[in-house]
């Protein structure tokens, strides 16, 4: 009788074990330790053990920074026994040799756990060539778990061996995330998993190139930094904006002139996407990836949604002026994909639903008519100007009226509130705060306008002014949809006063079901790096008539920036330049950190 695979009993007390202390299985065991598990490790050699003891003791903590976890004890054995006894997980980094790795596999057999599940770092070799000499019960909890190079590349893929009960891969992806490191699961069985294939087929290539003298390695290398670092196009993603159609003629040539079998180029495409209408992104079947409409949840039912959510750039390990980047994330906060890299400076991001089209803007470089706004498909294809270079100076947050297709967003440098349809025809100037002074005479930075929503059901919109930073003089500020007839963007005298004395208001978004108005503001605690909400009358207006008028509701934000209601789900997206995206519900309350990356700086945020 068949038995539902079940996960090693108490494994969360039980040891990591790691057979080989050399180069990766100390970096192995390190990022096992990190993630608070106890480690062991077995090497014949005392130096390997000693070093490999000392390689952790050395680095543990810096592993520990991404899983946010206290390190584990760890220790090095020479008796292979000592080190599998109570072990949960057991890694073989032993030589490259199929015969010891078959003889390994045999002995922890006999010595290790029977819930035990043994996995090979080879990757040379698939676990199905070293399993000769086990029972077929052992075989159902062995697979390939290959590492690359730790903490540089913290990528781990997954491999059955033929009978790896299926429940093992699941356990395993979430037992690899625990410890910081991304998994990847091979469909099947295959030499070379999945990244050495792609880099198999890049290096043939690339010597064959050399060898007929095609062209020469700086050539080459230079190439593949413009073509693929730089503007960080994807195999997968690129095939789809090229065109499937394209990709399967281009192919067909190299079948022809080089004598090669069409069988899983061509041919595969023919069968599985060409003829079923699947072209890439230009069809609406979509292509590799489904098509945006496909991808895009069903309106009349609660889903979680996929973020988008802008980097800034400024905490890029190599920082340019242009090192901002539009991305795609899933509901859990793990990135999918770039979608727009090299951005100078992202800061506000919209979506347009009914036409699966984003709108986002960027700041160029602040005090310079350089900013400009943005949109394209969601998935990043079909990058039109909005608005160019030299209208604006410092787009901010960007916000869509539905019904009336309209762009509104803020200038911040330019003191100005910005709206234009969406093709970035009929751009005008709403307000206009350049020349307006505080009591103390003071211009320009008490006006630099920020964050924006629209509000058709009260026929206004509402901006941020920030203030100085953490100066503790931030303003919110309502008007008129609609500019009082005879007067202008800087002599309207519909503007109004919602809230005042604000630590530095930065993103607002509004329920008009509710009436409730949110923001963020990255301005000095205790009132500041906090998330914010005030009822609305029926006007638009503060409901309370205490002097504080609104409620602080999530505090602890590090320079808090982002904001997007989910109210299908009754959530809070928001995020900071700390380098965190967070979700809370509507009253702020569980509040949990769904991404973090010490290299990234988000501003914007947006869902779909």
């Amino acid at each position: 009788m068949h038995l539902t695979w079940q996960p090693p009993q108490n494994y969360r007390s039980r040891p990591v074990a790691v057979l080989g202390a050399g180069v990766l299985g100390r970096r192995i065991a390190c990022i096992w330790a990190s993630a608070g598990y106890d480690v062991r490790i077995r090497d014949p050699s005392p130096e390997q053990r000693a070093d490999c003891t000392a390689y952790i003791q050395a680095n543990v903590h810096s592993y520990g920074q991404k899983t946010s976890q206290s390190p584990g004890t760890f220790e090095a054995f020479e008796d292979i026994e000592a080190t599998v006894s109570h072990a949960w997980l057991v890694i073989e980094a032993v030589p490259e040799k199929l015969e010891l790795k078959i003889a390994t596999f045999a002995q922890l057999e006999a010595v290790a756990p029977q819930d035990c599940i043994l996995a090979s770092n080879s990757s040379s070799y698939k676990t199905s060539e070293m399993i000769e000499k086990v029972s077929d019960a052992t075989k159902a909890r062995i697979l390939n778990m290959h590492y690359y190079m730790p903490p540089e590349c913290m990528i781990v893929e997954l491999m059955t061996d033929g009978y790896t009960d299926e429940g093992i891969f699941p356990f395993m992806v979430d037992r690899s995330k625990e410890a910081a490191t991304l998994p990847y699961v091979a469909r099947k069985q295959s030499t070379g998993f999945i990244f050495n294939r792609l880099w198999a087929a890049i290096k043939r290539e690339v010597l064959t190139m050399l060898a007929e003298g095609v062209s020469v390695p700086e050539e080459i290398d230079s190439m593949w930094t413009e073509m693929f670092i730089k503007s960080q196009n994807l195999p997968c993603a690129l095939m789809d904006k090229i065109g499937l159609d394209t990709v399967a003629f281009i192919e067909s040539h190299y079948v022809h002139e080089r004598g090669l079998s069409p069988e899983k180029t061509v041919n595969f495409l023919k069968q599985n996407y060409l003829d079923h209408g699947k072209l890439g992104t230009k069809s609406e079947h979509g292509g590799l990836y489904p098509s945006a409409a496909k991808q895009k949840p069903p309106s009349n039912s609660a889903t979680k949604p996929r973020i988008l959510a802008l980097d800034v750039g400024l905490c890029a390990a190599t920082w340019t002026t242009t090192s901002g980047e539009v991305l795609e994330l899933s509901s859990k906060g793990k990135i999918q994909r770039v979608l727009v890299p090299s951005q100078p400076l992202p800061d506000g991001i919209v979506v347009d639903t009914s036409n699966d089209r984003m709108f986002w803007t960027c700041m160029g470089v602040p005090g310079k008519d350089d900013g400009a706004v943005y949109s394209a498909n969601l998935d990043g294809s079909d990058i039109r100007t909005v608005v160019p270079q030299g209208g604006v100076n410092t787009p901010k947050q960007i916000t869509l009226d539905d019904e009336a297709k309209k762009l509104y967003f803020c200038d911040r440098e330019g003191c100005r509130v910005f709206r234009c349809n969406t093709d970035g025809s009929d751009l005008e100037v709403l307000i206009d705060r350049r020349d307006v002074k505080d009591v103390q005479g003071n211009s320009a930075i008490f006006n630099w306008c920020v964050g924006i929503t629209v509000a058709p059901k009260f026929g206004k919109f509402y901006w941020t002014q920030k203030g100085p930073s953490k100066g503790g003089n931030g303003r919110i500020f309502s008007a008129s949809i609609t500019t009082p007839q005879g007067q202008t963007a800087r002599s309207r005298e519909d503007v109004q006063l919602v809230f005042g004395g604000l630590p530095e208001p930065i993103d607002l978004e509004l329920d008009e079901e509710s009436n409730i108005l949110y923001w963020t503001d990255r301005g000095e605690y205790p009132y500041g790096n906090s998330l914010n909400k005030a009822q609305l009358d029926q006007s638009g207006l503060p409901a309370s008539a205490s002097e504080k008028k609104y409620d602080v509701i999530t505090r602890n934000l590090k320079e808090a920036i982002g904001l997007k209601l989910d109210l299908q789900n009754g959530h809070i997206y928001l995020t900071d330049l700390g380098g965190s995206i967070y979700r809370c519900d509507l009253d702020g309350g569980d509040k949990e950190k769904i991404h973090s990356d010490d290299y990234r700086a988000f501003t914007g945020i947006a869902l779909f």
